[in-house]
């Protein structure tokens, strides 16, 4: 049985949302609920998107600064549990506004995504986070600071991913690449306050980030590993600068680079993506960085 140890949501659900036949909308509208979080369910370009905002009572502060906003998809590939793919990120996601509102915390926006998981011969322009950055644009959250937590479900280590900056290079857009620097430095500063002693900087798979990239708007993905899984990786980019671009790539991964693929992320999308590879232990620090970087 599940039991990351965290108590401000009805984690029982969980196993209800990685059910084969799970009904995953109305199990989130559920276990919103059940939690006690206001929420909305917008509708962009066909997607459903939920966004969970601080109580009426206590947002007035919000605006003072860029508001952070939290991002995790709760789609999964199909035929596939998507326990960790993303299914404990919106959970842990919602543990963390939980906390947020207990400590009258206002600065700050969660949206749990639709149609991450693009299906083959899609264009990026088909995922949901592609809208949803023209509707942040729209209503005048560009300036955002934006992080999309993703298969944060498994390992021990904070990876904060450097994707982008590999794409921002490749396409000469320097005003971005300044962003995501300064986006990934406040997330290295945000686990550097909190003591965080493994903390990774590598490439790894897109997420949510390139869709808000190709609409014109910056966010860092966050993901973790198992450390033994990072030991391995960071010594065979050091021999295969190539494995940075399979990293990213889906089809090669699963060419000629899939052994050197962490086999956390060579589970995802497929069967083997159960709650049995979990690490709930470790939930909670993904939890302690999200809050965080609210609360600053």
């Amino acid at each position: 049985m599940l039991s990351p140890k965290l108590t401000q949501i009805p984690w029982q659900r969980f196993m209800d949302f990685i059910s084969p036949a799970a009904d995953r909308l109305t199990i989130l509208k559920e276990t919103l609920k059940e939690a006690g979080l206001e929420y909305k369910v917008t509708e962009i370009a066909g997607c459903r998107h939920f966004v969970i905002a601080p109580p009426s009572d206590q947002s007035k502060a919000m605006g003072r600064h860029p508001p952070v906003i939290l991002i995790a998809h709760y789609d999964r590939a199909k035929g596939s549990p998507g326990a960790n793919d993303n299914s404990a990120g919106v959970f842990i996601i919602i543990e963390t506004a939980t906390r947020l509102i207990n400590k009258n915390k206002t600065n700050w926006l969660i949206i749990l995504t639709d149609r991450e998981e693009l299906k083959t011969g899609d264009k990026i322009k088909a995922q949901g986070a592609y809208a949803l950055a023209e509707g942040l644009k729209n209503v005048k959250m560009e300036k955002a600071r934006v992080f999309i937590f993703d298969v944060c479900g498994r390992g021990d280590t904070l990876v904060v991913s450097t994707t982008l900056e590999s794409l921002i290079k490749k396409e000469a857009a320097g005003e971005k690449l300044k962003d995501s620097l300064a986006l990934r430095k406040f997330a290295l500063d945000t686990a550097r306050n909190l003591n965080m002693a493994k903390v990774l900087l590598i490439p790894t798979p897109f997420s949510d980030d390139v869709g808000f990239f190709r609409a014109g708007l910056i966010a860092q993905t966050i993901t973790m590993l198992p450390s033994k899984e990072c030991i391995k990786l960071v010594a065979d980019l050091r021999k295969n600068p190539e494995l940075a671009e399979a990293l990213i790539n889906a089809k090669m991964r699963q060419d000629s680079h899939l052994q050197s693929i962490p086999e956390t992320w060579r589970s995802l999308n497929t069967p083997t993506d159960s709650h049995l590879r979990l690490t709930p232990e470790n939930f909670r620090t993904v939890v302690r960085f999200a809050e965080a970087l609210c609360s600053g």
